[in-house]
């Protein structure tokens, strides 16, 4: 048996269970999502003793060298003590200021945070609802607009987008933890190639980005790559061919696998098919990759094999949150 010690208070920790498994059996409120690896809502920090390699694998080299790793993620090998007080784990109130539908399958969410929040459109923030129930969420807004904009995927008997659906209010209180993630836009290097592709609502980090590359001025082509199963999932679509044809740098390009009646115009093909046709050469690119996990993996070989370096490569895989009867 190993000991935790936990901000002074000791546990004892089963050899085969997480941390964050021991955190929950003993009533230690820590949050949690996902419970893969990739949220990072159930970070925390070691003061003394060394946490697993495994443990902080995705983490920024920052983060790691302060001792910050995923409970989810880390088996102990040695007694460890930990912290869960953390700015980047802090529980910050906010309230909802705007609840909309863009399709019958998308919310687009706007909160306003009691106080300013620093970020970067393309990170993501944790959404904990007054239930305690947590889910990761992109930011499509800019630092320039006066909410947190979100765009939420209705899950079926989803716990946090079901609530948001039926529920919810404007003016509802909420909590945010956050943000996030590295899966953002830096300026330094304007002339150069963006390729931007994403799935589903993984349109609303790439939506923020583009929209923050124009906003500095970004000289070079960006590319945005939009794919659905069917038109109306291309929720955005008729915002974003304005936004392209006022930009003289940003293209959009949407594509389909099925269609519906009065959108025959759209490529009826895979998303990958349709962005290599166009960009067979992504040598010197930067390129930012979100959505469905699979989607994601194939891409980053694809992109990779099309010239572009492992280090311009930013990809956000989204993941189902944690079944039903863990804690979320």
């Amino acid at each position: 048996m190993l000991r935790l010690d936990v901000d002074g208070r000791t546990l004892d920790c089963e050899p085969t269970e997480t941390v964050l498994d021991c955190l929950d059996r003993n009533g230690v409120d820590v949050p949690s999502s996902c419970r893969a690896g990739l949220c990072q809502s159930c970070l925390v920090r070691a003061t003394a003793g060394e946490p697993p390699i495994e443990a902080q694998k995705g983490l920024k080299p920052a983060l790691a060298a302060q001792g910050y790793f995923l409970a989810c993620r880390c088996t102990l090998r040695e007694d460890l003590a930990i912290t869960l007080e953390s700015e980047l784990t802090k529980r910050r109130p906010a309230v909802i200021a705007d609840i909309h539908a863009l399709t019958p399958r998308v919310l687009r969410v706007r909160i306003v945070p009691d106080e300013p929040l620093d970020y970067m459109p393309g990170q993501f923030l944790n959404l904990e609802t007054p239930a305690g129930d947590i889910r990761s969420y992109s930011i499509a807004s800019l630092p320039t607009e006066p909410w947190l904009e979100l765009h939420i995927a209705i899950i079926p008997d989803g716990r946090v987008s079901g609530w948001l659906r039926n529920d919810a209010m404007v003016g509802q209180a909420v909590s945010i933890l956050g943000p996030q993630g590295s899966c953002c836009y830096t300026p330094g290097n304007p002339d150069e190639p963006l390729l931007l592709a994403g799935t589903g609502t993984g349109l609303a980090p790439l939506y923020g980005i583009a929209r923050e590359a124009l906003r500095h001025g970004h000289a070079g082509p960006i590319a945005l790559y939009h794919g659905s199963l069917v038109p109306s999932g291309l929720y955005l679509h008729e915002e974003l061919r304005g936004l392209a044809e006022q930009s003289a740098s940003l293209t959009y390009h949407a594509s389909v696998l099925h269609h519906e009646p009065g959108y025959e115009d759209l490529p009826q093909t895979p998303l990958d098919e349709l962005i290599f046709s166009h960009s067979p050469d992504l040598k010197g690119s930067r390129v930012f990759l979100c959505g469905a996990p699979e989607f994601v993996q194939m891409m980053q070989r694809k992109v990779f094999m099309a010239g572009a370096s492992m280090s311009a490569i930013h990809a956000d895989a989204f993941v189902a949150p944690a079944p039903a009867g863990a804690k979320a």
